[in-house]
C-alpha cells in the first residue's frame, strides 16, 4: 500500500513539474526579463533591441538594459539622485554575471560614480575579484575612465531635509536611544542580552521604512548564451555604509546558463539571507517550472518573515519564464523573439500556506 501510495505520488509530482500552465512560453530568442514594468520597459527594449544585433552579447544588453535605468533615475530607486541616506548622499549598488562562466563583478556603496553597471563590468572583466565597495570601487572606477561627480540632485536634497524635519521618520535603526521611531540621532546603542527570551523580537525591524525597488535583469542571446545583473541606489534614509542585496551574487540577481536565471527585489537586508535567486535556479535544475521555483523562493521567506516585500522574476535556459512576489502586487517585464512591443506580466502575492512544497507532500504521503 505504501509503495503504491509512493509511486502515484512520485507519477503526481512529476505531471506537476511538467504542467504547462506553470510557466509562460518563450516568445524565443533573444530574450529579456526584468523586474518591474512601467520605467523599467525602457531598459528592457533597450536590451532587446541591442541583442537584435548578433554581436551584442548577453552581457552587453544586462549592461546596456541596466544603464538605460540608471540614466531615467527608473521610479527614483534606480541610478544618481534617488535614495539618499541619512546624511543626504546617493550611493549605488550593481551586480552582472555571465552565465558561461560564473563570473562576476560587482560595486557596493559605489560613491560619486554614476556608472554603476558599467563599473561592475568592469570588476568583473578586469580584475580577478567579485566586488569593490566603497571609496576603493570609485577610485577604482577613476582609473579606469569614469568620471566622479555628486550624485545628489535638488530633488533628492529635498527629499532628505524633509524627513529630517519629519523627525526621521521612517528610519533603519533599531535598538537604539533616541528612540528611533520618535526622534532623529545621533544615536547610542542599548546594550542587548542576547540570551534573554525576546531578544528575537528586538532583531525585528518592524519594517517600519518603505519597501524600494531593483532593475535585475536577465539577457538570452539567440545562440543561448545568458548573463544577468542588478543595480539600485538602495533603500531611501538607509543607515550610510549599508549595502543591499543588489550586488549579492544569488541574492538580487543569479544565472547559470546550463539552467536559467533570476531576479529579485524587495526588502532586501531580508531576502539576503536566504539567496532567493540561487535557490530558484537551483529549484529549475531540481525539475521545478519558473513559476514553481520563484514561488517557493518566496515562501521559503515568507515561513520565517511574513510580512516581507519580495518580488522574483525566474526564466529557465528555454526561455519559459514566471515570478512570484509577496507583501505587494510584483510585476515584471518580458521582451522576445518577434514581439513588436515589452509585455508586462502582473504577479499577485502568494500565500505561504497555499499548497504545501513538493517535498512537504512526499513526507505526508510517505506517512499514511
Amino acid at each position: 500500500m505504501r509503495r503504491a501510495t509512493l509511486a502515484l505520488t512520485f507519477v503526481a509530482l512529476q505531471l506537476r513539474f511538467a504542467n504547462p500552465a506553470r510557466a509562460n512560453p518563450t516568445p524565443g530568442f533573444p530574450l529579456v526579463i526584468n523586474t518591474w514594468g512601467g520605467p523599467f520597459t525602457a531598459a528592457t527594449d533597450a536590451a532587446y533591441l541591442a541583442l537584435l544585433n548578433p554581436a551584442t552579447s548577453a552581457l552587453d544588453a544586462v549592461e546596456i538594459g541596466c544603464a538605460t535605468c540608471e540614466r531615467n533615475q527608473c521610479d527614483s530607486t534606480v541610478g544618481f539622485g534617488g535614495s539618499p541616506d541619512e546624511a543626504c548622499e546617493t550611493t549605488l549598488d550593481a551586480m552582472i554575471m555571465d552565465g558561461t562562466t560564473m563570473k562576476t563583478g560587482a560595486v557596493a556603496g559605489l560613491r560619486r560614480v554614476r556608472d554603476a553597471i558599467a563599473v561592475a563590468r568592469h570588476v568583473l572583466e578586469h580584475t580577478a575579484h567579485s566586488m569593490l565597495v566603497g571609496d576603493h570601487a570609485t577610485e577604482f572606477a577613476v582609473e579606469n575612465g569614469f568620471r566622479e561627480e555628486d550624485l545628489s540632485t535638488p530633488e533628492s536634497r529635498e527629499r532628505c531635509r524633509a524627513w529630517r524635519e519629519a523627525n526621521c521618520q521612517a528610519n533603519y535603526r533599531i535598538n537604539v536611544a533616541p528612540d528611533p521611531t520618535t526622534s532623529c540621532g545621533p544615536y547610542r546603542p542599548l546594550a542587548l542580552d542576547s540570551l534573554a527570551k525576546g531578544y528575537p523580537g528586538l532583531l525585528d525591524a518592524g519594517y517600519a521604512a518603505a519597501s524600494h525597488d531593483t532593475i535585475s535583469m536577465v539577457a538570452i542571446h539567440s545562440s543561448g548564451v545568458m548573463a544577468a545583473g542588478t543595480s539600485t541606489n538602495g533603500a531611501s534614509h538607509k543607515v550610510p555604509g549599508r549595502v543591499g542585496d543588489g550586488p549579492i551574487v544569488g541574492s538580487g540577481s543569479y544565472v547559470d546558463g546550463e539552467v536559467g536565471g533570476c531576479g529579485a527585489t524587495g526588502d532586501g537586508d531580508v531576502m539576503m539571507r536566504f539567496l532567493p535567486c540561487y535557490q530558484a535556479v537551483e529549484n529549475l535544475r531540481r525539475g521545478m517550472s519558473p513559476t514553481e521555483a520563484a514561488e517557493d523562493a518566496v515562501k521559503r521567506m515568507l515561513r520565517k518573515y511574513p510580512r516581507i516585500s519580495s518580488g522574483i522574476v525566474v526564466v529557465n535556459a528555454k526561455g519559459e519564464h514566471g515570478g512570484a512576489a509577496s507583501g505587494w502586487t510584483f510585476t515584471y517585464a518580458v521582451r522576445g523573439g518577434n514581439m513588436n512591443a515589452t509585455e508586462v506580466i502582473t504577479v499577485p502575492p502568494v500565500d505561504a500556506e497555499s499548497e504545501s512544497s513538493p517535498r512537504m507532500d512526499w513526507a505526508l504521503q510517505y506517512e499514511l
